[in-house]
């Protein structure tokens, strides 16, 4: 089994707090089970390379489970990459967190990993990572989108509002804004290192 940490942006991580140790102490609970029972989940799959590169996507597009949202399609120096989620699970101990799939696609493998949305309006979160290395990256829904932290706001548009999935999260501050979001969180990482193997 395959664990490995994904980047969403060109940025490198920094380690620093950002949280008050209230908060903390409660992402720490939250760290400790994401690090045991969700992230650690992660693996790589090798799906057969086809003879034309043009089947690329066809091949890998029929391989994709029920239920699979394509939140990125492009063409990088690693050939193309498509992302996606799928099998979103409420978290029933944690009101407005969410458990999902996330699924990143290249022309011969696939990794599936799972992360934690958090859908308050006052705390919008994405928990990613691996055993080793938990990211969590707190959100402004209706803010400002970078390159950086694009793939962050697909991921919570399309669990948090589903019907805006795939749409260029630069464009909905309006909605953000309506939903009781306020467009002016400070967006903040921290990384949580876990024990090594």
């Amino acid at each position: 089994m395959l664990n490995r940490f994904r980047s969403s942006g060109a940025c490198p991580l920094r380690l620093r707090p950002v949280l008050p140790m209230a908060s903390l102490a409660g992402f720490t609970l939250a760290a400790a089970f994401v690090t045991g029972a969700l992230v650690t989940v992660a693996s790589s799959l090798v799906l057969p390379r086809p003879a034309a590169a043009q089947d690329d996507s066809r091949s890998n597009a029929e391989s994709r489970p029920k239920g699979f949202k394509v939140l990125l399609d492009r063409v990088t120096h690693r050939g193309r990459e498509v992302v996606g989620i799928y099998g979103q699970v409420s978290e029933p101990s944690q009101p407005g967190m969410w458990r999902v799939q996330v699924w990143e696609e290249l022309d011969d493998r696939v990794t599936v990993a799972t992360d934690k949305i958090g859908c308050s309006p006052t705390s919008p979160l994405r928990i990613t990572g691996s055993a080793r290395r938990l990211v969590i990256r707190e959100l402004n829904p209706g803010g400002v989108i970078t390159p950086a932290n694009r793939l962050d706001h697909l991921m919570w548009w399309a669990v948090c509002v589903p019907e805006q999935a795939g749409k260029d999260p630069a464009s909905l501050g309006p909605l953000a804004r309506q939903l009781g979001y306020s467009g002016r969180l400070p967006e903040r990482e921290q990384v949580v290192l876990g024990p090594g193997r």
